[in-house]
């Protein structure tokens, strides 16, 4: 539908005269406020968010959907932080730990090799905060990644790992990303943002980085040029307030330095960790706020679904909420979501696969580069010519 037609269908059946305000802004292009967001969250009806969001995702995309060929290596799962909401994390390697882990050097050596031959742009690392991993040690990794495959795009670690690496090597957050940068590192991924709300952080995560700190950290990289995802955990403790207040500071610190590459909301999933009291949220809650995210972070060129965490048939559907990626093949063992009783036990996409999913929902599938430089345009790609 085009704005006209949206904007008569709106005013037509809806008696609420500030949601027609607040509708009319969004298809004007005006940025609506903190408050003007909360009152959508709590008031709107998910088919006009819906309509909305994929109204600001046509134009801007048309019907480009965005995936990339990746991989990911976790170096490890031993961690020094005790984050309530994770599955994923082992404090100490005793016996009762079966499942951590801590992989060698050759051994996430042989992980890149095993991918010779193959057009994969992009390994993705992240782990938890061992205290045997430095700054040293993850420079000298990259710096011997980048030997065997000099075309990799290395996307690494959270603000979260490398608030405590910086912190140990006694550098200051610009100095760390410079080295790591001139090592060969070309991006950062969104996590440890889970939510910028100090009374809930406080409650689920209080001992990892700050919310400033976080903020801090993707400030400094996109300083130093190297840009950022940006995330969010929703559907656990936190209220919409909450949500729009996180979105608010990323928007606030987009708006600085223009530095974040794509925004990813992360649904919590309650198996295996400290919060598994606390029901997951329904379907109708995700479209929300993926929907909601769209609508909100006007400066945010791309909104990705995680789909390993959310599930084939969701991401989906969220291609008519707003989003207009989907991540990447993740043709690995990546285990933080499925440990955690995500849908994908076995997150592992072959590009058919992906492109078959996309174009199911009638949309065009583009293969992008870690920076969404477009690859290849698969909308006329017959399947099963690979």
């Amino acid at each position: 539908m085009d704005n006209t037609t949206i904007k008569t269908l709106f005013s037509a059946t809806v008696s609420d005269n500030q949601l027609n305000s607040i509708y009319n802004k969004v298809l004007n292009e005006e940025r609506i406020t903190p408050d003007e967001g909360i009152y959508l969250f709590y008031n709107a009806e998910l088919s006009h968010l819906g309509t909305l969001a994929n109204y600001i995702r046509e134009k801007r995309h048309g019907n480009k959907t965005y995936f990339n060929k990746n991989f990911h290596i976790e170096p490890t799962n031993i961690c020094v932080f005790d984050c309530k909401f994770c599955s994923y994390s082992r404090f100490l390697r005793e016996k009762d730990d079966y499942d951590a882990w801590e992989l060698s050097e050759e051994q996430i050596y042989e992980a890149i090799r095993n991918y010779e031959g193959k057009d994969i742009t992009e390994v993705h690392i992240v782990g938890g905060v061992h205290p045997k991993m430095g700054l040293d040690y993850f420079k000298n990794l990259i710096e011997n990644i980048k030997k065997i495959r000099p075309d990799l795009h290395v996307k690494a670690f959270t603000a979260v790992e490398l608030d405590y690496m910086c912190k140990k090597a006694k550098v200051s957050y610009e100095e760390g990303l410079t080295i790591l940068k001139k090592a060969g590192q070309g991006s950062l991924p969104g996590g440890g943002a889970e939510i910028f709300d100090e009374v809930i952080r406080e409650q689920i995560c209080k001992d990892k980085c700050t919310s400033e700190q976080w903020l801090q950290m993707h400030e400094a990289a996109h300083k130093v040029g190297m840009p950022s995802n940006a995330t969010m955990l929703y559907g656990h403790i936190e209220k919409y307030e909450h949500l729009i207040d996180h979105m608010n500071r990323l928007r606030d610190l987009q708006d600085k330095t223009n530095g974040f590459n794509a925004f990813i909301p992360l649904k919590f999933r309650n198996k295996n960790n400290q919060m598994s009291d606390i029901e997951e949220v329904s379907i109708i809650d995700d479209l929300k706020v993926y929907a909601m995210s769209r609508i909100f972070l006007d400066n945010f060129n791309h909104i990705k679904a995680y789909w390993p965490m959310i599930g084939r048939k969701t991401t989906q559907l969220l291609l008519s909420f707003g989003v207009n990626d989907i991540d990447g093949t993740v043709d690995d063992s990546t285990k933080i979501y499925t440990m955690a009783g995500a849908e994908e036990q076995k997150p592992v996409m072959t590009s058919e696969q992906m492109i078959a999913l996309i174009k199911q929902v009638g949309r065009q599938p583009i293969e992008r580069d870690s920076v969404y430089n477009e690859l290849k345009d698969y909308s006329k790609t017959i399947l099963g010519e690979f």
